[in-house]
């Protein structure tokens, strides 16, 4: 066993990692007793609810990064600015794609969905909803705006899902640098004018 961590903010990412690994329903206690050094009666005083209670714990932690990193960043920056912000965060959170997402491993199990359905929805919600937002502001109309963040979210996703089949992270860098690219080109300023 581990030396037991002392820091609650950094068992509750230990234990994050092995379920953005192994799932939630792959991930045994041993193995989270093993990883943050913590006894059975230890980690049931931190997290009554058990097993369950680490996910929501977990959960709360990943989105209040996010919310930090990401959301408010696109709530309040210029929209260059926002872009290359949250890029530049989401490349340091998934370690430029050697790192899988948590919420993506929850809605792969069925089970799981079922239990953290709510929470994974706000998630991804709560992110298309502040990049559509941001685009709008910065002059896409509506449809198209929405239509975008969809679709950045789900290139993220994909760049991370493929970049780690491949084992290649530098695809997962090419990918961001390109989804990047087309929400930069989306903004009406950044448009050329029409030739005559």
């Amino acid at each position: 066993m581990n030396t037991p961590l002392t820091d609650h903010d950094e068992t509750v990412a230990r234990i994050g990692e092995l379920f953005r690994t192994h799932g939630y329903a792959g991930t045994s206690l041993s193995q989270i007793t093993q990883a943050t050094g913590k006894g059975k009666g230890s980690l049931y005083h931190f997290f009554p609810g058990g097993k369950h209670d680490m996910a929501e714990q977990v959960l709360a932690q990943v989105e209040a990064w996010f919310a930090t990193n990401v959301f408010d960043i696109l709530d309040a920056a210029a929209p260059d600015d926002a872009i290359a912000r949250m890029f530049a965060a989401i490349t340091q959170w998934y370690q430029e794609g050697r790192r899988g997402s948590l919420f993506a491993a929850f809605t792969q199990e069925a089970a799981t969905r079922a239990l953290f359905a709510r929470r994974i929805d706000v998630f991804f919600r709560r992110w298309v909803i502040a990049l559509r937002n941001m685009l709008r502001r910065a002059g896409v109309t509506g449809g198209q705006a929405t239509y975008l963040a969809e679709d950045t979210i789900a290139a993220i996703h994909g760049a991370l899902m493929l970049a780690q089949g491949l084992d290649t992270p530098r695809l997962f860098t090419r990918m961001m640098d390109r989804a990047a690219a087309t929400l930069r080109d989306a903004l009406p300023h950044r448009a050329q004018p029409a030739r005559r």
